[in-house]
Order: C-alpha cells, then sequence, then structure tokens
C-alpha cells in the first residue's frame, strides 16, 4: 500500500474515529489544488518519500511550500486527534518533550509573553493560529494574480516549527497510544515526509529537530541535503530562551 493511501485509509476511513477539527481543503481549478493532486500522485505512486518533496520542474517553491503546509496540518491535526482523548490537563500540565524540552505559547495578541501551557490547550491554540494564517488570502493566495507577501516564507517557518512540537510531544509522551491502535508506521510515514519536506527547503532549524534527532536517525536513513538554503528562504521568526529546556515561543 503506498504511503498516502496508507494514511488516508487508516486516519479517515473509520478505523481513528476521533478527530481534531475540520480538513482545511483547497478550491478545485486553482493551481494549489492541482500541486496538492500532484503531491498526492506522487504519494500514492508508491515514489520515495525523499524524492516525493522535490519541487517539481517548473513550479514555483512558494507554491510547493503553501501546498504542503496545509498538508501537513490536516494530517498533523488528525494525528493528535488519535491521542487528544489521553492528552489532558491533569496528563500533560505543560507542552513538552521529555525532561529536556518544553513550549511556551506566545501569540501578540492574548498571550503577549511566552507562557507555560497545558499541552491540550497549547495545541488548541496553534491550531486556531495555524488557520488563521492559512485562511488568510494576503498572506496564502488563492490565485496566481495575487503575489505572496515578503513574510509568507518566515510564517511557514515558524508554523512548521510549530507543528514539528507536536510530533515531539506526541512521540514523547503518547506513543504508548499510538502503539496500541496500529498507527505508528502511518505516524511515521507522516513524520518522515514531513521531515524530508522541511530540510529540502531548510524551514526547521536543526536545533529544533534535536528533541527527535536519534529517532529521526533510526527512520529516515537517507542523508538530507538541503538544496533550497536561507537564501531563497527567510531566517526563522522564532527564538529560543537562554535556558537551554525552555524554548520561547516568539510573536
Amino acid at each position: 500500500m503506498s504511503a498516502l493511501s496508507g494514511f488516508v485509509d487508516f486516519f479517515q476511513k473509520g478505523k481513528v474515529h476521533n478527530t481534531f477539527r475540520p480538513k482545511k481543503k483547497f478550491e478545485p481549478g486553482t493551481l494549489r489544488y492541482s500541486l496538492h493532486k500532484q503531491a498526492e500522485a506522487s504519494l500514492s505512486s508508491g515514489i520515495n518519500l525523499r524524492s516525493a518533496v522535490n519541487l517539481p520542474p517548473g513550479e514555483d517553491a512558494n507554491d510547493w511550500i503553501a501546498v504542503h503546509v496545509v498538508d501537513f496540518f490536516n494530517r498533523i491535526n488528525l494525528i493528535y486527534g488519535t491521542v487528544s482523548d489521553q492528552c489532558t490537563e491533569e496528563s500533560c500540565p505543560t507542552m513538552c518533550g521529555g525532561q529536556k524540552y518544553e513550549y511556551l505559547w506566545a501569540d501578540g495578541n492574548k498571550y503577549k509573553k511566552p507562557t507555560a501551557l497545558p499541552a491540550p490547550q497549547y495545541v488548541a491554540l496553534l491550531m486556531d493560529w495555524i488557520e488563521g494564517h492559512i485562511n488568510n488570502e494576503s498572506l496564502f493566495p488563492v490565485t496566481t494574480s495575487v503575489p505572496f507577501p515578503k513574510n509568507f516564507l518566515s510564517t511557514c517557518k515558524k508554523i512548521l516549527t510549530r507543528l514539528f512540537r507536536v510530533f515531539v510531544h506526541v512521540y514523547i509522551h503518547h506513543f504508548d497510544r499510538i502503539v496500541a491502535i496500529g498507527a505508528e508506521p502511518h505516524v511515521n510515514t507522516c513524520y518522515k515526509h514531513f521531515y524530508y519536506f522541511v530540510r529540502e527547503f531548510d524551514l526547521v532549524g536543526l536545533k529544533e529537530l534535536e528533541p527527535l534527532q536519534e529517532m529521526t536517525k533510526k527512520i529516515c536513513k537517507d542523508a538530507v541535503k538541503v538544496k533550497h538554503s536561507n537564501s531563497a528562504v527567510a531566517s526563522p521568526s522564532h527564538s529560543s530562551s537562554a535556558v537551554a529546556p525552555v524554548v520561547e515561543e516568539a510573536r
């Protein structure tokens, strides 16, 4: 079974009933929809995940990144939905990855300063924050006649960095649940696709990827060389605390 069809079959056809929020869809007939279907076709064909992230010839990198940001948002929502009943304020009083990494929330609005929150509250705020961005047509244009704004790539970096933190929490604190429902190979496939993509386009910093470094070495065995470096992609807009275990969210 192909990577994509296996993931979809497992999470959307009755094996997992707990969903986190509605799926964001692309409008048929648009370039974004066409690229989304092209990405799906590559995965469904059984192509190597490392190759599937490559920018198709003649396509714009921003469009390719936009499609994948939305796809990863949808898939990670599905994954978190499988553990959300066990990820409670009592079981997960902080958004963390083990004892070494704690993630604080700030959005520049209600939470102006980095704030420690229970994991389910952090994830809910995160998904609302991402949804607001990807539904903002001035940031994620729906037609090719509207150019991407200057802050598009830096925003995508922050979105993907924060989505990675959901992987960290799920793998470290809820992996037993993932294994118990038979979702491990599907979650691993999604993680590998995510990892290869963000490394291909240098969208998540190596320091941010450290919490899952050992696991990544085991399941992503072929090396990733960044082809689209920071000369094409803006610098990350998040910052780290001076205290190593705590990662602070920038506005």
